[in-house]
């Protein structure tokens, strides 16, 4: 049976932060090629937000929680991470990869900003079949404050387990992990984590940034599944089982 993997693909590296929503199209046909290229797993994708909903889910307040008030926040957040899926599928289905778009909205429920409810029987019937799931972070009904934001990181965290994937790659726009003086940290567990000093990113993310990938990722550590953290020009080293010199996070 195929090796079932995840590949998350940054916010940050597929849409521009020079302004709203503007998709980096050079860079998802460069990703789109090496996933074509790769045909020995049984790949699940996820995409963050970038610019295409971070501003709009900031502006609209969603992880305050959604009443009358703010609920127009919930279709233009949607439409905004919604039309930037579509490019993604898109850029897959132009280099032959039978992508299709799933999204979060529509079947996920939350409970205080975690996934409550999300079933995977679709998903996993259409792999099957040989569709490639492309699914992003969102924002979605949620049981205590109406309507929240489940990233792309936690949806990796669930996907991973509920989907029994035995590898995570996370796509990113820097070499790995970064220490506070700018070096790779190749290895990171549950120990060495409560020590570990993170640099920032200036960019606008509702849902955690680095630090929240980290810790989204500890959780499928305890799992027994590796995640791996790159740059995105290493896509094809990661698919491969190859070295991709960025961060790996799992047990000791």
């Amino acid at each position: 049976m195929p090796e079932r993997v995840i590949l998350k693909l940054g916010g940050s590296v597929i849409t521009e932060k020079s302004g709203p929503c503007r998709v980096d199209r050079k860079r998802l046909a460069e990703i789109s090629q090496a996933v074509a290229r790769r045909k020995t797993v049984l790949l699940t994708l996820v995409h963050g937000a970038g610019s295409c909903g971070h501003p709009q889910a900031q502006r609209y307040r969603i992880q305050e929680g959604v009443d009358g008030s703010n609920r127009k926040g919930i279709a233009v957040t949607h439409a905004a991470v919604a039309g930037l899926n579509r490019a993604v599928v898109q850029a897959l289905r132009r280099e032959g990869v039978e992508a299709m778009g799933f999204h979060p909205l529509h079947f996920c429920v939350a409970k205080d900003g975690r996934i409550a409810a999300f079933p995977l029987e679709p998903l996993e019937r259409l792999q099957d079949l040989g569709i490639t799931p492309v699914l992003h972070g969102d924002v979605v009904a949620d049981r205590a404050r109406g309507a929240s934001i489940v990233s792309g990181d936690q949806l990796v965290t669930f996907l991973a387990t509920g989907l029994r994937c035995s590898r995570v790659g996370i796509a990113t726009d820097v070499k790995g992990v970064l220490g506070p003086g700018g070096e790779v940290v190749h290895r990171i567990d549950a120990a060495s984590a409560r020590n570990l000093s993170i640099g920032g990113s200036g960019a606008r993310d509702v849902t955690g940034g680095m630090r929240g990938k980290v810790e989204e990722l500890l959780r499928l550590a305890t799992q027994g599944i590796e995640s791996h953290v790159f740059h995105v020009s290493r896509i094809g080293a990661f698919l491969d089982g190859k070295d991709h010199g960025g961060t790996i996070i799992g047990e000791r």
